[in-house]
């Protein structure tokens, strides 16, 4: 009998719970602080993004290329000859 009421304490106190949670969060109130809350974080970028420094390009020819040597008595390996047990 005992654990029947706690029980049905328990799932009352769950069911009011959601209830309240539900409401505030599909209330006006809470939709217009989101909306705001939103409005001003994009401000707030908008304002920091005018006033960020715009710093100079000093990349311009840091890449240098190299030629590609002409050693022609590179071996060359092959996969399935290594495998081969004649040589």
């Amino acid at each position: 009998m005992l654990k029947e009421i706690r029980l049905i304490i328990f799932l009352f106190v769950i069911l009011l719970f959601t209830f309240f949670t539900g409401r505030y969060y599909f209330s006006d109130i809470n939709i217009k602080n989101s909306y705001k809350s939103l409005n001003s974080i994009d401000q707030k970028i908008k304002d920091y993004s005018t006033k960020l420094p715009v710093l100079k390009d000093n990349t311009k020819d840091i890449i240098e290329y190299v030629e590609k040597s002409n050693n022609k008595k590179k071996k060359k390996f092959n996969f399935w000859s290594l495998l081969n047990p004649d040589e």
